[in-house]
């Protein structure tokens, strides 16, 4: 047959036409309740407007298409909703650059972001859509910041904050990135200034213990909240400090905080954050004051620092166990907001003291020593133990009563000494701290307090909310926030006694409106007075597929976290956690670096679309690598997309050839009362088919290795081609089984590949059937007679898919096993087979090995 060079797939057509289809008959709104139908939510983190999207954006959301799609195939009432996250400083520093207003710049920029989203063929509910900078929606965020108010979980505190002097407002210390502002990249000074405040720390514990619960969230995302949470067990003492110059033995202290107890007695110098509050006071030099400047300096512009650095302040401080003086120093490797901002420095037992202690030739103590080796046995790492420093627990010398001890037994013992003299105390510490709200800039949800000369801090009225941010704000770009500017805003009555008030005129950080949008989503009828309804959130919460990049671990995913569990609390609903299972896709870098105007390697979304078609763009993004890895652009793999696109429209095209005299039903089972009339090479095809549906559901149920499955369907495909065009095929004598399951393949291909490439795919299939593909269900496997020597297994690993091995069709589970601990993927996993606990065989398709 020369039919499969004779047509070429005309993109624009087709891709216009189904997205005109999918428009007009509202294909992907959903409903809150579809009878049996068992809920998928599906996620992905939605766009702020800056304009256009990029190919970062286009792979998150055919990511999630792809999900969305394959659901809705397999029966499930699929929510799969977009919003714009539209408050924050590009707009605003736009609309000062173009003196424009930053509503108007962001309208525009939502516009033709919209346009793209629907060009690339996104199965949204557009019913749903959400945007932040909209007072019917931030109306909700100003209420439950009056109801976390009365609750103590919002208040306003004078406080050490990160201040950004590029975009002129405050930074939570999460958005801080190596010192720099992780919007604009400026460096981040520390300022002394009123803010408003989340009070994020009174659920520490439970953030860090409901971590335990989130199977499906990648480890690495876990342990980034579990170390920004920070919990740590220790005690806290009381140094008394001694003014060395004039020997008054002055009677103010410096607590410092330690897990190490028993390493107290080799103490030889306190290191001190140059952010703590005494780090001036104890210093006695212009001199040394204008060093704490550099280091602090320096400190902001790296948190995670190289080199060790500080100086000793002039002061000593009283160890309170042996009353030995030792120096206080400021040190750049003390964090401020982890424990007391103070520590007591143990050269001998602590790498980054000693260190610190070699450099600047402090004196060292050792205090513990290896515990003795058990009778016959050289203790672990007896003798790199003997060197300094020595890290390990061991037995306490040098310690005075408390010698002898071993370590664990010497902590408690010591913090029990401590308590019990009144200089110190066991304590619970987490490196988080409350979430800084206050941002000292425009475009931002106004926060609902009024200051009065006579009442004092005032929260509005919930009945005067949305507090609409004004329209009439002047843009200049100097100075102060605009709302500070504008008296019509500013001067207000106290909604309490009537009497003159100001407005609060800070703006809330724009990670509170993307705590809680995938609330939003599930309101259908957005008329009514509610920001959600609980029964609502109740079916479709927790979102069953959150993507999205990993940068937002310690911000939005440990935020939204947060405010699932403060609406949990203030009744909303009984929901603890808001994602079940998370997604963080790779970056699309080319040439090595992650794509940025600023490097010159942006590749246009817009321009792919028009030369190769929405589908050929999704494909490659989806195909070139697995979602969690970064993708690499290579123009040549475009074009291989494309050229696939047209190989496949041209197969549908001949096999329409083949069937367009079949008649009557070409439901698969048909076949079965004319088994024996198959033609070998269809079984063989039919049976290859089977193992591809096998590998698609388990790909798509988790894994989302998109392009094992493309592939696999793009080999067959081409076998196919092979056969239909093969000296050895004549549709002439194609018997009607042989049509019914060459229908059957074509069709399942198709359902196969649409979640990928839903245009060609969905003109595909009504060329073949005259209908339209949502209405297609998922193939089921057939068995056309066709018996394999070898057979595909999939293997597992504690529940998680390793590595898919070839095996004899007869194998039993022992050889199976065999083959699975030579593959090099599996011995990664299983180093050693007396680790295995137990194994599950299903013949001839999975092996479950757990360890």
């Amino acid at each position: 047959m020369k039919i499969l060079e004779d047509k070429n797939y005309d993109f624009n057509s087709v891709e216009s036409k189904w997205q005109s289809f999918w428009e007009k008959e509202n294909t992907f709104s959903v409903k809150n309740t579809a009878g049996d139908k068992p809920k998928f939510y599906c996620l992905e983190m939605f766009p702020y407007p800056s304009g256009r999207i990029h190919m970062g954006h286009v792979r998150n959301y055919a990511i999630g298409d792809a999900v969305a799609r394959f659901k809705r195939l397999k029966g499930f009432n699929v929510l799969h909703p977009i919003g714009f996250d539209s408050f924050g400083l590009p707009a605003e520093n736009a609309a000062i650059k173009n003196k424009t207003n930053p509503a108007l710049w962001t309208k525009n920029n939502i516009d033709y972001m919209i346009g793209q989203l629907k060009e690339l063929g996104f199965s949204y509910d557009w019913n749903r859509l959400v945007i932040t900078s909209d007072p019917e929606y931030y109306k909700w965020e100003q209420l439950f910041f009056l109801q976390m108010f009365k609750k103590g979980l919002a208040y306003k505190k004078i406080s050490n904050v990160n201040w950004c002097d590029s975009c002129n407002t405050t930074l939570a210390n999460e958005q801080v990135e190596d010192g720099r502002c992780w919007r604009c990249g400026s460096n981040v000074n520390i300022k002394n200034m009123e803010q408003w405040f989340f009070k994020i720390t009174a659920y520490a514990e439970e953030l860090l213990n409901d971590l335990d619960g989130l199977d499906g969230w990648p480890d690495k995302v876990k342990t980034m909240q579990r170390n920004w949470i920070g919990k740590s067990f220790g005690l806290t003492v009381n140094f008394k400090i001694v003014d060395s110059d004039e020997n008054n033995g002055g009677e103010n202290c410096v607590e410092i905080f330690t897990t190490r107890p028993d390493t107290i007695f080799g103490a030889t110098y306190i290191a001190m954050s140059p952010f703590h509050p005494l780090a001036k006071k104890l210093i006695k030099t212009a001199e040394k004051t204008a060093e704490l400047e550099r280091i602090t300096r320096n400190s902001l512009i790296s948190k995670d620092v190289a080199e060790k650095e500080g100086f000793f302040t002039g002061s000593y401080a009283a160890n309170p166990f042996n009353g030995k003086k030792i120096p206080v120093f400021i040190a750049n490797f003390v964090l401020m907001d982890y424990g007391t901002g103070a520590i007591m420095s143990v050269p001998a037992h602590d790498a980054r003291d000693y260190e610190f202690a070699e450099k600047y030739g402090i004196e060292i103590i050792r205090v513990i020593k290896p515990a003795a080796p058990q009778e016959g046995n050289k203790s672990e790492n007896a003798e790199e133990s003997e060197g300094l420093p020595f890290t390990a627990p061991g037995t306490l010398i040098n310690s005075g009563e408390f010698d002898g001890l071993f370590s664990e037994e010497a902590k408690e013992k010591i913090s029990a000494y401590a308590e019990k003299e009144g200089f110190g105390r066991k304590v619970i510490n987490y490196r988080l701290r409350d979430w800084g709200i206050s941002r000292q800039r425009y475009w931002g949800c106004p926060i609902p307090i009024v200051y009065c000369e006579k009442c004092g801090t005032v929260p509005l009225n919930e009945s005067d909310l949305p507090l609409v941010l004004p329209g009439d704000a002047p843009f200049t770009g100097e100075g102060v926030s605009p709302l500070k500017k504008l008296e019509s805003f500013v001067n207000v009555k106290c909604p309490k006694c009537g009497g003159n008030a100001k407005r609060e005129t800070d703006t809330m950080d724009t990670f509170v409106e993307s705590s809680w949008y995938f609330l939003r989503y599930t309101l259908l009828d957005r008329k009514e007075e509610v920001p959600f309804k609980d029964e609502d959130a109740a079916y479709w919460l927790p979102v069953d597929q959150y993507i999205g990049g990993v940068e937002h671990a310690v911000m939005h995913l440990l935020y939204s976290r947060f405010f699932v569990k403060v609406l949990r609390d203030l009744k909303y609903f009984k929901l603890d956690e808001p994602f079940k299972n998370l997604l963080t896709q790779g970056m699309v870098v080319k040439n090595g670096a992650k794509m940025s105007k600023s490097k010159g390697n942006v590749v246009d979304p817009d321009g792919l679309i028009k030369k190769f078609g929405a589908d050929t763009v999704r494909l490659f993004v989806l195909f070139a690598a697995p979602p969690e890895k970064d993708l690499e652009w290579n123009d040549s793999g475009v074009e291989g997309a494309s050229r696939f696109i047209n190989r496949f429209y041209r197969t549908v095209i001949a096999g329409s050839e083949i069937l367009k005299d079949l008649q009557g039903n070409s439901e698969p089972f048909i076949y079965k009362t004319l088994i024996n009339d198959i033609n070998q090479n269809i079984k063989e095809i039919i049976y290859k088919l089977s193992r591809i549906i096998e590998k698609t559901e388990i790909e798509m149920e988790g894994r989302y290795h998109f392009n094992t499955v493309i592939s696999s369907s793009m080999e067959l495909i081409n076998e196919f081609n092979d056969f239909i065009t093969g000296e050895a095929f004549k549709k002439d004598v194609m018997s009607k089984a042989d049509k019914y399951l060459l229908k059957y393949f074509l069709n399942s291909v198709i359902l196969i590949l649409y979640p990928f490439i839903p245009h060609v795919c969905s003109e595909a299939f009504e060329i073949l059937n005259a209908s339209f593909i949502e209405n297609g269900p998922w193939p089921e496997k057939i068995d056309a007679g066709y018996v394999p020597e070898n057979c595909n297994i999939a293997v597992q690993v504690n529940g998680k898919m390793r590595d898919l091995i070839v095996a004899d069709i007869n194998s039993d589970e022992s050889a199976v096993l065999k083959i699975a601990l030579d593959s090099v993927k599996i011995k990664k996993y299983v180093e050693d087979k007396s680790l295995i606990k137990k194994t599950i065989y299903v013949k001839n398709k999975l092996l479950s090995i757990i360890i």
